[in-house]
């Protein structure tokens, strides 16, 4: 028996957040200068149709309404159904939140990191790559993906004493 493997486009969309943060040796300051989410695909050799476009390089704490509105804006006219988006922990699901509502008929996980990818001890490497096993075999919907899990947008949330996500109980 023969099995015909259907290959997706991805989309990436970059937002910033932990992920994304630099580290200044001399002041100690953690700041944005360009993904890495390229630099980590490359790391992991993946073989997938993925196109990486950056939104914005922002801590998601400083994220707006008209910033969640671009997000929005770039998964709804964006040709593939399969969307992946990078951003910070601390109000992802915030985010997931409005694009749930909008009704999307796509597939959209959003996945960040606690560490930078900088610090060499970054969980976004993982994180990075089970989003995107994710975003390939979820139906379409909205949800979040962190430390190997995925969590559908409404029924997670960060656990700023542990440091990890946690299902809404």
């Amino acid at each position: 028996m023969y099995f015909l493997l259907q290959t997706m486009g991805i989309r990436i969309f970059v937002t910033g957040g932990t992920f994304d943060k630099e580290y200044n040796e001399l002041t100690g300051q953690l700041f944005f200068k360009d993904t890495h989410v390229n630099e980590i695909l490359k790391l992991g050799r993946s073989r997938l149709d993925i196109s990486v476009r950056t939104l914005m390089l922002i801590d998601s704490l400083e994220m707006t309404d008209t910033d969640r509105n671009i997000i929005i804006e770039s998964c709804q006219r964006c040709e593939e159904d399969h969307i992946l988006i990078t951003h910070g922990t601390d109000t992802m699901t915030d985010t997931a939140k409005v694009l749930a509502e909008q009704k999307i008929d796509k597939t959209i996980v959003i996945t960040g990191a606690m560490i930078p990818y900088k610090f060499g001890s970054s969980d976004g490497l993982f994180n990075l790559g089970s989003a995107l096993a994710f975003t390939q075999s979820l139906p379409h919907g909205v949800y979040i993906a962190m430390n190997g899990r995925y969590y559908d947008w409404n029924n997670c949330r960060k656990n700023k004493q542990t440091g990890f996500f946690e299902e809404v109980k």
